[in-house]
């Protein structure tokens, strides 16, 4: 096993996940959902209930186009356009865990390029970005070629 394999492996997504998550609620409207993910500069929000668990997912894309093409109305709902199955990680799982599940459930042309990181009660605790997959790797690969 090559060291960057190992630390694949070995490390758990707690360790390169972010912890301040931009999140929405089901019933809040989907023009401000959009105006978090522009602010912010983010792909996608995670949606939750009143009690912090998972509900759902929105992306910009999904968010966006249908914007452009004028199908929501003013008061349609975070919820009424929300993914309701949403691919989660645990904190404790390895990165290479992260990995295969943004390749095998993003579909044939495609990665899914978030994962939500939730606990033992789908609780949302963090979120693990492809980018910070790819900085882990980079930090990998730099601490090995020394």
């Amino acid at each position: 096993m090559g060291d960057l394999e190992r630390y694949l492996t070995s490390t758990p997504v707690k360790e390169i996940m972010a912890t301040d998550v931009i999140y929405v609620y089901p019933e809040e409207g989907i023009v401000k959902a959009f105006e978090k993910l522009l602010k912010y500069r983010i792909s996608c929000l995670p949606v939750v209930d009143r009690d912090g668990k998972i509900v759902g997912i929105v992306t910009t894309t999904d968010i966006g186009h249908n914007l452009i093409e004028d199908r929501y109305t003013l008061d349609t709902t975070v919820g009424d356009v929300m993914t309701k199955e949403v691919v989660t990680i645990k904190p404790d799982e390895p990165v290479i865990n992260a990995i295969k599940k943004m390749d095998e459930y993003g579909g044939k042309e495609e990665i899914i390029n978030q994962l939500p990181v939730v606990d033992e009660n789908r609780e949302l605790v963090g979120i693990v970005s492809d980018g910070d997959i790819i900085r882990f790797i980079s930090r990998c690969i730099k601490n090995t070629a020394h």
